[in-house]
């Protein structure tokens, strides 16, 4: 067996572990049940990889988040080391050929969803595998008490009857003591090794500033701290509006939502990472496996959810240990702007009912029948035809994804079909006279046999890359081709894929989960209450607050949150006179708002406010029409 620190040398370039991960290298190594609760950033992926890669036989490792198994594959794969993961689309053939794989082919690890293990070729092929490691990431999905509770996680429990010897090790990034008590519970654990490392962050001054502009003191802060940075927003809009914003203040700014193309991502993404523009202007679909250590700022314009979801997107601040900044930004209408958008969405079991059955006959999929089928779907179009409203639509068909009904994978691509509908001969003869085409058109014959006789499904990205053209320019030609009734067209968007995950039963499949349902719904409604008292307490030290709420206690004070730097200037209270002084100095050199006179003396919004009102009434400064402050001889 090759020793951890020569693998960890040897794959990843590092000479010493983190805090904590040797020890919980060892223990999974020994065959020891092990729970793994690191926070985010705290490198809880090599606490399963190292020890798969150190004994014999091939890792299993059980994750909700496609995305994120395609990213651990992908850096898997460039490091020689043979991965794979089991997504949905996978047709019965191919997944036959992939478990085999697994059996005869020297892989080292299989990714998958809780709910492959459903199937009966899944099972089977697991029994012949040569199980050396269980590893289940993001282990609070398990629990019903934790922030996005997955009842397929209840599979992983056979798994555990179908490799016995196998150890389990479970990890996630945040957990409340319940929570932590039910992953054990159900994973079946027999005196686990538990490794819990303090959520404490002695270098993140967690911020809470009540802003009537909030664009004015986001720029404040990224000018003030010029460096990496994250800006969360409520929704797609808002991070290409916030993103212009910033880059109109001089401020290089880029944006990520789910609805980019995997081109636009990756192009936004690059230019953050490797450091080419300050800040990525996002929603929280941005953020999950990134590891940029060092992010100086996180600022939220908009309440989070929860503080489960608050305390990993703040995490992404500061992971090379230098002082960074985790900030939320609130107003007065933010307690019913959060309501709006988590409470009043919560779609009831009657609506998720009423969409499960639509969604059924959208695709035509009849009573017992569409199991693992995948259908590409246009959301939108969908929303139009029932009359669904798009937020709580969307809402219960992400119920019906958490609760193992179906799958739903944001999939934003052109969906084309063509048909030629002239003759050969005939369309040699238009080439001749419009070669532009030349080059396109013979493309798609070579790749598509039939195109004349049939409606065929065209792939625009292996057309365009055959032909060294842009997307955009292929599909310009083809609306012409089409223009000149040389094929017919149907050129639809489509933003998602949905995969039915078992057979369809209506009333009986939705009745089984309407405990689920309600119950999250409930959950849901106390992590908003938690995460609107947080943001409301300013007598209790932030960091304070945050890891009582995951069960720490005897926190000491962090002495750099908001909640401290307020206590301290009432500890410390300025000389009205010093401050008289001070402004009247810099009001020589002339006009100034009272925003510009606070970020330059030394002092309390409330000490300017007093020492500002003082001098307006012994007439020594005048507020001008630019609703600025000047001295009043000048």
């Amino acid at each position: 067996m090759q020793h951890p620190i020569n693998i960890l040398e040897r794959y990843w370039n590092f000479t010493s572990f983190r805090p904590e991960q040797e020890a919980i290298i060892n223990a999974v190594i020994e065959g020891e049940d092990t729970f793994v609760l690191l926070p985010t950033g705290g490198g809880k992926s090599l606490c399963f990889q190292i020890p798969a890669l150190a004994k014999d036989g091939i890792c299993i490792v059980i994750s909700p988040l496609i995305a994120l198994m395609k990213d651990q594959v992908q850096a898997l794969n460039e490091k020689g080391i043979k991965a794979m993961a089991l997504t949905s689309g996978i047709s019965y053939s191919q997944l036959d050929t992939m478990l085999d794989n697994c059996i005869y082919g020297n892989y080292k690890f299989l990714y998958l969803s809780p709910e492959r293990l459903q199937q009966e070729l899944v099972q089977d092929r697991i029994r012949l595998m040569n199980v050396n490691l269980i590893a289940v990431d993001e282990a609070h999905c398990i629990s019903q008490w934790g922030s996005d509770f997955r009842p397929a996680y209840k599979n992983i429990e056979l798994l555990r009857r179908l490799r016995p010897s196998a150890n389990v090790v479970a990890l996630t990034a945040s957990a409340k003591p319940e929570v932590v008590n039910d992953i054990i519970k159900e994973l079946d654990f027999i005196q686990p090794k538990i490794f819990k490392t303090s959520f404490w962050r002695s270098n993140l001054a967690y911020m809470v500033f009540h802003e009537n502009d909030k664009h004015y003191r986001l720029e404040t802060i990224l000018r003030k701290n010029p460096a990496s940075s994250i800006v969360y927003v409520r929704n797609r809009k808002a991070t290409i509006e916030i993103a212009s914003f910033l880059k109109s203040k001089n401020i290089n700014a880029t944006f990520y939502h789910g609805g980019l193309t995997n081109d636009e991502k990756d192009k936004n993404m690059t230019a953050w990472l490797q450091n080419q523009c300050q800040v990525m202007v996002a929603t929280n679909a941005f953020g999950m496996g990134i590891d940029k250590p060092d992010v100086k700022t996180v600022v939220h314009l908009n309440l989070p959810e929860s503080i489960e979801s608050y305390f990993q997107e703040a995490g992404r601040a500061g992971r090379n240990g230098d002082k960074a900044f985790a900030v939320i930004l609130k107003n007065k209408s933010d307690e019913e702007l959060v309501k709006n958008q988590f409470l009043s969405v919560l779609p009831t079991v009657d609506l998720i009912k009423q969409v499960y059955r639509k969604l059924c006959n959208y695709f035509q999929v009849s009573y017992g029948e569409g199991e693992y089928e995948t259908f590409d779907f246009d959301f939108n179009s969908f929303c139009k035809t029932y009359q669904f409203p798009s937020i709580l639509c969307y809402n219960a068909l992400l119920f019906l994804d958490r609760n193992s009904v179906i799958t739903l994978s944001k999939q934003f691509k052109n969906k084309v079909t063509v048909q030629f509908i002239i003759s050969n001969h005939a369309l040699f003869n238009y080439l001749d006279t419009h070669e532009d085409y030349n080059i396109i058109v013979k493309s798609i014959l070579r790749m598509y046999g039939g195109i004349f006789d049939n409606l065929t499904k065209v792939d625009l990205k292996k057309v365009s890359k055959k032909a060294s053209i842009p997307e955009h320019q292929l599909i310009h030609t083809l609306q012409q081709l089409e223009g000149d009734e040389i094929i017919t067209l149907n050129l639809a968007k489509t933003d998602a894929q949905v995969t039915f995950i078992e057979p369809r039963e209506d009333e009986i499949t939705i009745n089984r989960i309407a405990p689920i349902i309600k119950q999250q719904n409930k959950l849901k409604q106390n992590q908003v209450k938690a995460m609107l008292d947080y943001i409301e307490n300013d007598s209790v030290c932030k960091s304070v607050q945050l890891l009582s709420y995951f069960g720490e206690k005897n926190v000491e004070d962090c002495k750099i949150c908001s909640v401290c730097i307020q206590q301290k200037k009432k500890e410390v209270p300025q000389d009205i006179n010093s401050v008289k002084r001070n402004l009247i100095e810099i009001l020589e050199s002339g006009d100034y708002s009272s925003r510009d006179l606070l970020e330059q003396i030394n002092c309390s919004e409330n000490e300017l406010k007093t020492v500002l009102k003082l001098l307006l009434e012994h007439q020594i400064i005048t507020i001008t029409s630019k609703n600025t402050y000047k001295l009043s001889h000048l």
